[in-house]
């Protein structure tokens, strides 16, 4: 009797299985197809791209071989034109050495092309504080310890990733224009932070020697 009870569940369950793959065999059918093109699109998607960086890469030591050749100009435009067909890390890398190239011919222009990057929201903020000090250092000559401040003191803050240079930048150019209380700020910043590498605060230190002895209280 339990085996005659038993053939008929299994009958049972076979009829149960039949009704639902009839009724929704389409949609599992479908269901697998979208796994399956799914997956194989994602592959082709990853192939495509480690293409494409691989020939960026490629793309990329070329352009700068000819800045090492000193073919500015030629450099100049294949970096461009990876910052215009690259993504990612490899489009703010070109666009920052194709206005390195610019600075070869023009560094007013290279400021320029410097603030655009800077500006550029898209661009890492690392890389955008690299901007910023790129430009500032081009401007060290000419601009005034108030624009330069503007440029550099949102970048010379504490754990700021070119801050050691920034502020070393900040104390020069205030010392530049003879603003003291400034150039000793900037120093003592220099000369608290436990990370300013030794070079710089060695040359901090010369630049103390020459400000006037600090008055007593």
């Amino acid at each position: 009797m339990s085996e005659l009870f038993n053939e008929v569940d299994e009958e049972v369950r076979r009829e149960r299985l039949k009704q639902l793959w009839d009724k929704y065999s389409l949609f599992i059918i479908a269901g697998a197809i979208l796994i399956i093109a799914g997956v194989g699109g994602w592959r082709g998607y990853q192939y495509y791209e480690g293409k494409r960086a691989a020939e960026t890469g490629v793309a990329f030591t070329a352009a700068a071989d000819l800045a090492e050749q000193n073919k500015h100009a030629e450099a100049e435009a294949a970096f461009n034109k990876i910052a215009e067909t690259a993504s990612g890390g490899y489009r703010t890398l070109a666009r920052l050495r194709a206005a390195a190239e610019v600075a070869q011919r023009d560094p007013k222009e290279a400021v320029k092309v410097y603030d655009a990057i800077a500006a550029d929201r898209s661009v890492p903020a690392q890389d955008r504080d690299l901007a910023t000090l790129r430009a500032a250092q081009f401007l060290m000559d000419s601009a005034s310890y108030t624009e330069l401040s503007q440029r550099l003191e949102p970048i010379a803050g504490a754990n700021a990733a070119y801050r050691h240079s920034a502020r070393e930048m900040l104390a020069l150019s205030a010392w530049r224009a003879n603003n003291v209380a400034a150039t000793r700020q900037w120093i003592e910043q220099i000369n608290t932070d436990a990370e300013t590498p030794a070079s710089l605060r060695n040359r901090a230190e010369v630049l103390q020697a020459l400000l006037p002895p600090a008055a007593k209280s």
